[in-house]
């Protein structure tokens, strides 16, 4: 286990000496003309974009993208954004015992209560269809993997036990919305928020960083799910037609709109609060961190965000208030 400051804990003039992890790096120049070596650095609380003035040769034919590297220069601000100016660096030695897993982000919340959730979850669905596919769906190495993968690259959740986090949130707004409204079906509406981005288990992985599976890029998560659920639900004896229909319709809608991949638009009630429960949770979610990774920015707003059209306010107190434990369990 790594025991050092934070990347995210440290402010403008502060020393750094710390293993970090190349997410990025590439050689650059600058207005003057001058090369300089720039290069992406991160542990598990930030990413920080790192600049290397001189004496970098021996470091551009040592040091690789996922190499782990230990760093020494101090936090600088550039354009309101914080930064490493990098004075030495060099490859982290097989004695440094350190590993991938130091520096990549986790979610907040202990992953075995978030398991237990997700069980009481599964245990709560009277349809027996149902509860049997999840059973069958999550367990061995697939189960391993959907408590692990992250639910995202970069946007949201995308931090180890990332999908499993994203998932229970999902779950809670369907469950509410399900309790003010009598006609929803809420054994299909749960059993389609565990199953809906299942197929992030084989899309996504995780090595030196969160990126996608050349399965992931050629098919995508919302197939690769809606495959996997319909081969599962041809083991179940019974299982009615019309439930498998209305489920596997879950999975393909809940991105929305087809312009954002969804194959089909949502055309039952469990599908449209589906839909908007995910859109919930995810831009909550990356919101949120946006705001977090930005809190040592000058001012009172983040960077300007592509994805959210827009840089979002920062308040004053936007401190750490999130509770101990997320899920009732």
């Amino acid at each position: 286990m790594l025991h050092q400051t934070g990347l995210g804990k440290l402010g403008v003039g502060e020393n750094v000496n710390h293993f970090l992890l190349v997410s990025k790096m590439e050689m650059k120049t600058a207005r003057n003309n001058k090369n300089y070596l720039s290069m992406e650095l991160r542990d598990q609380s930030l990413s920080l974009q790192a600049k290397m003035w001189d004496n970098f040769d021996d470091v551009v034919n040592t040091i690789s993208e996922g190499d782990i590297v230990k760093v020494e220069g101090k936090i600088d601000e550039y354009q309101g954004l914080l930064q490493i100016k990098i004075n030495n660096i060099n490859k982290a030695a097989g004695l440094d015992s350190v590993s991938m897993h130091d520096f990549l982000p986790k979610s907040d919340y202990d992953p075995d209560a978030m398991i237990k959730s997700l069980n009481k979850q599964i245990d709560s669905i009277e349809n027996s269809y149902l509860r049997n596919l999840l059973r069958n769906v999550l367990k061995g190495d697939k189960l391993e993997k959907f408590t692990t993968v992250p639910a995202g690259k970069s946007w949201h959740h995308s931090y180890i036990h990332g999908l499993l986090e994203h998932t229970l949130e999902i779950i809670q707004i369907c469950d509410l919305i399900a309790k003010f409204h009598k006609e929803v079906n809420r054994d299909l509406l749960i059993s389609g928020a565990v199953l809906h981005d299942f197929g992030k288990t084989e899309e996504l992985k995780i090595d030196s960083s969160f990126d996608y599976t050349d399965k992931g890029r050629l098919i995508g998560h919302i197939v690769i799910a809606a495959n996997i659920v319909e081969k599962e639900i041809e083991k179940i004896d019974g299982f009615p037609e019309n439930l498998k229909i209305q489920l596997i319709h879950l999975i393909l809608s809940h991105q929305g709109k087809l312009e954002f991949a969804s194959p089909v638009e949502p055309k039952t009630l469990e599908a449209i609060i589906l839909y908007h429960a995910d859109e919930l949770s995810a831009k909550a979610n990356a919101y949120k961190n946006a705001i977090k990774s930005d809190e040592f920015r000058t001012g009172n707003w983040t960077k300007y965000l592509p994805l959210a059209n827009t840089a979002l306010y920062i308040p004053p107190d936007s401190g750490n208030n999130e509770k101990e434990t997320l899920f009732d369990i």
